[in-house]
């Protein structure tokens, strides 16, 4: 089969490295072909810039130039980019020199092969990588934070020099208009089980001054990246930061207890005990709210059930599935403590701290309600996605 490489630079002011970048990108047409590329077309996308690089790119007949009349953002440039190209496979990097395009040929081999639908250069595995030190500390952070929320290993989730099969697009739009549209391809890539790899590239620094904020990027970056995962998988998110709550509350009823002397005071303790409570029903809230979010987005993808952090050898079930039990058990744990109170009318005014067993049942009770409304919703939403295969096999489709 013979593939042809469309290959996308944005660019936006790029006078002084356009020229540079284009006569790279059509150097590696015959080592291309050498890799089973056929054909290379470049395209430039000029993202309204105010300088000469479209006429720069207009002295290069075989380019093809394609103007936005104002700047629409970085990803907006690619995405028209990969509009107008031609070719089964389609690539993009930037104007500014940072990114080799000598590597095109090992970028496109694991997809010719067919081990890969999508291959990112990573920047991130060279001892020779010219990447400052803020952005690689940046870019160690989002591709941890990546790999966690997705169950799966990356090492850039932000890089800007990637090969990508055209007919995986549908799986991966809608993408964003602004910088931060190679981590959200990244994580919208994982979650789909896209077929991913990662080819080691050597990074320079850019020619002229980077339009990357750390600061302002970088917060648009996380916050596209949760947003994006909470589409696929809410219950690993909402879950780590239930566990997490769970544990916290678990360390602050136990810490004033283990460190205790015969000098503290008992109200003391029971505070500590009650703000751990309180932050353990806070998680619970928190992984039961997560939980039922994933049969939402199931639902809506129609696809099967991701189970979150348990997917478990631990369970034989999902954990949801025991949500009803763990919601009846802490409501009658929570009735109980309240009634022995009662019993041994710990309530007195002239009792240390009379108010904890009142309020620590009260949490117990409502934890348990919220426990057992999760469930709930997981049975009824888990029948509303099965309902087409359901009629389908009655129908005997």
């Amino acid at each position: 089969m013979e593939h042809v490489l469309s290959v996308v630079i944005p660019a936006l002011n790029e006078e002084d490295g356009i020229a540079d970048i284009i006569e790279r990108v059509l150097a590696v047409k015959e080592p291309l072909a050498q890799a089973g590329v056929s054909d290379l077309e470049l395209i430039v996308v000029d993202d309204g810039s105010r300088d000469r690089t479209p006429e720069i790119v207009r002295n290069y007949p075989t380019v093809v130039l394609v103007q936005h009349p104002v700047n629409r953002g970085y990803g907006a440039a690619i995405k028209t980019g990969f509009r107008k190209a031609r070719g089964d496979l389609l690539a993009f990097l930037d104007a500014d020199g940072t990114y080799p395009p000598e590597y095109y040929p090992q970028l496109c081999e694991p997809i010719i092969t067919g081990k890969a639908d999508l291959v990112v250069g990573s920047r991130m595995v060279r001892e020779d990588s010219g990447m400052p030190m803020t952005r690689f500390i940046g870019n160690t952070f989002f591709a941890t934070l990546v790999s966690i929320i997705s169950n799966r290993k990356i090492t850039d989730s932000a890089s800007g020099q990637r090969v990508l099969k055209r007919d995986i697009l549908d799986k991966l739009y809608p993408l964003p208009d602004g910088l931060n549209f190679t981590p959200v391809m990244t994580t919208r890539a994982l979650h789909e089980e896209i077929t991913i790899a990662e080819v080691p590239i050597k990074y320079e620094e850019r020619v002229g001054r980077s339009k990357l904020s750390v600061v302002k990027d970088g917060l648009r970056f996380l916050r596209t990246i949760l947003m994006t995962a909470l589409t696929y998988n809410p219950a690993r998110i909402f879950g780590m930061i239930g566990v997490a709550l769970m544990g916290l509350g678990a360390l602050a009823t136990s810490w004033r207890t283990v460190s205790r002397s015969k000098a503290s005071r008992e109200d003391s303790n029971l505070v500590s005990w009650f703000v751990g409570l309180v932050m353990a029903s806070a998680g619970v809230n928190i992984f039961s709210t997560g939980a039922t979010f994933n049969y939402l987005v199931s639902l809506f993808h129609k696809r099967p059930i991701r189970h979150g952090l348990f997917g478990s050898p631990i369970f034989k079930n999902p954990l949801e599935t025991y949500f009803g039990w763990l919601g009846f058990g802490t409501i009658i744990s929570g009735t109980v403590l309240y009634c022995w109170n009662v019993l041994k009318n710990w309530t007195k005014p002239s009792r240390s701290a009379p108010w904890f067993i009142p309020a620590a049942s009260t949490i117990l009770v409502l934890t348990g309600i919220q426990l057992i409304t999760s469930w709930l919703l997981t049975l009824i939403l888990s029948e509303l996605r099965d309902r087409d295969l359901k009629t389908k096999i009655d129908l005997g489709n």
